[in-house]
């Protein structure tokens, strides 16, 4: 066990997210004011970090997209703050984008408790990704998205193995360059955040990254299949008075149509938003706009295009 201890403690020891900053060792000495400035100082590097994978995260969402508009789904697979940022995101879509539960899935070492307890040896398990991702039937149309800030996370890194010999489209997002996960990955996303404010707490820098790039990883992918009209969150799902309330204030960004027209649109929609506005401004009636959408694959802008009656 010591010598195992010892390995991983080299390994550690090379990886910039985990290094030692000498400069920070009495920051526990300064005033509240004064380590709030440092902090927010080290988070401002985290867009340009991100900024540099700009290409790789471009691909690895386009290939994504492609397979979802076919059937598949985008799952994201980590521990610990990485896989709670993708549990977030993944339960975020469905208010956002009206897509179904099974759709976008976040799977988190060691079942939905380690959402908010650590799981013991959760993370070391590359057997425990594959039983994760045999539980919900991976297959060729689907993505897995590893996400571990060192990049050597052994249930990230065994996500991704098994999902690409199962022929699934992978991503590695790591914050370590020359990442093991990366490497495993069909595209790999290696944001360089750099040695952290507190020595290996990864849930600083390193996290922000990972928030901002699952971010783009959701958001991008469902406007390309047409979730979105302009940057209207056209296939938003009104399910409190909250969203019911941004429905119409949708339809009246999208159309300029007055309250009473938007209400009998929605109505006749049965409080679909891009069913409405294509109602509105197509000037159809709901079977038709119900139509034009499914024939265009729920993409508003071709539908407002379409030729046919």
């Amino acid at each position: 066990m010591p010598d195992t201890y010892s390995e991983l403690r080299a390994q550690l020891a090379t990886l910039t997210t985990e290094a030692y900053r000498p400069e920070l060792a009495e920051i526990d000495r300064l005033s509240t004011l004064e380590i709030a400035r440092t902090m927010n100082g080290e988070d401002q590097s985290v867009p340009a970090a991100v900024a540099r994978q700009l290409p790789a995260i471009a691909a690895a969402i386009d290939a994504t997209a492609e397979r979802m508009a076919r059937g598949g789904r985008l799952l994201y697979l980590g521990a610990g703050t990485a896989g709670r940022l993708g549990v977030l995101d993944a339960s975020e879509c469905p208010p956002t984008f009206n897509t179904e539960p099974s759709q976008v899935v976040g799977l988190i070492a060691g079942g939905p408790s380690a959402m908010v307890q650590a799981v013991e040896g959760a993370e070391d398990s590359k057997e425990l990704a594959a039983a994760d991702l045999d539980a919900v039937g991976v297959g060729p149309d689907d993505t897995v998205v590893g996400v571990s800030a060192s990049g050597r996370t052994p249930y990230a890194v065994g996500a991704v193995e098994h999902a690409r010999a199962a022929g699934a489209l992978t991503i590695g997002l790591s914050c370590n360059a020359d990442s093991a996960l990366a490497a495993a990955a069909e595209h790999g996303i290696e944001v360089v955040t750099g040695p952290e404010l507190l020595t290996g707490s990864t849930r600083l820098k390193a996290g922000t990254a990972q928030k901002l790039v699952l971010n783009m990883i959701s958001t991008i992918t469902m406007i390309r299949l047409g979730k979105t009209y302009g940057n209207l969150m056209v296939d938003v799902r009104a399910s409190n008075e909250k969203l019911q309330a941004r429905s119409r204030r949708i339809v009246a960004l999208a159309t300029g149509a007055p309250d009473e027209q938007i209400e009998a649109a929605l109505t006749a929609a049965e409080g679909e938003v891009k069913n409405a506005i294509l109602i509105l401004l197509a000037d159809v009636d709901a079977a038709t706009a119900a139509r034009r959408l499914k024939d265009s694959g729920g993409h508003l802008r071709a539908a407002l295009h379409a030729t046919a009656p």
